[in-house]
């Protein structure tokens, strides 16, 4: 419907109603958190180069909308603060992905979240990484970078965070526990039915991606899947 990690993406998810939103953080060279999945920037916007080499208002001035269509020409790349406060003006819940460029995982993990943070620290409660006392319109924050997450709660401990999986390992509930954690991302692909009954039995959240297919979304809430991107 809409380039990525854009405002514009943010308009369309709320045109048909949608309550929630996943876009991807990433350090500029500043290092302002900005929207961006990629650590190059050929795939997204007209560009090139790797993104952590130019400021976030270097990568404002660039197009990020024209590869997509040209009804979305000149959409720039937004800095994270934007897009969360968009968000926050219309009441749409986040959840922010932790995407750090190579080498800069720990930093990125403690930058983005101290934002976060800061963006919504009327709402931040004590203890709030914890599910029994979740602000819901607090984001979420998860990433498939485990020191991205030690930092992240190092960082602001009260948020709640999320682990990104491809697939679940065995261990994940040593994982989860040391990570702090509240939920479970992962690939509904390499999803059984066994392993997201035993996470929802734990005390977690079970988030999927990316789910395409109605009669899918339909198995995967049966199952106990609390929501699916």
């Amino acid at each position: 419907l809409a380039p990525e990690n854009t405002l514009a993406a943010n308009r369309a998810a709320r045109a048909p109603a949608l309550r929630g939103i996943e876009f991807d953080a990433k350090l500029a060279a500043d290092p302002v958190p900005v929207l961006m999945h990629d650590a190059t920037l050929a795939r997204t916007t007209n560009g090139a180069g790797d993104v952590a080499a130019l400021s976030a208002a270097q990568l404002g001035r660039l197009d990020a909308g024209a590869w997509h269509s040209a009804a979305f020409a000149g959409e720039p790349v937004p800095t994270f603060a934007a897009a969360v406060q968009d968000c926050r003006a219309h009441g749409t819940w986040i959840n922010i992905e932790i995407k750090p460029a190579p080498g800069a995982i720990v930093r990125t993990g403690e930058v983005v979240a101290r934002e976060a943070a800061r963006l919504y620290a009327d709402l931040v409660l004590p203890g709030g990484d914890q599910a029994s006392h979740i602000e819901p319109r607090v984001p979420l924050i998860s990433s498939f970078e485990r020191d991205a997450l030690v930092a992240a709660r190092a960082a602001a401990p009260d948020l709640p965070r999320g682990y990104l999986l491809d697939r679940v390992p065995a261990d994940w509930p040593e994982a989860l526990a040391a990570l702090g954690c509240v939920a479970l991302h992962t690939n509904h692909r390499h999803l059984s039915r066994a392993q997201a009954r035993a996470v929802k039995d734990a005390g977690y959240w079970l988030f999927c991606y990316t789910v395409n297919d109605p009669a899918r979304a339909r198995e995967l809430f049966d199952w106990g899947v609390d929501a699916f991107c």
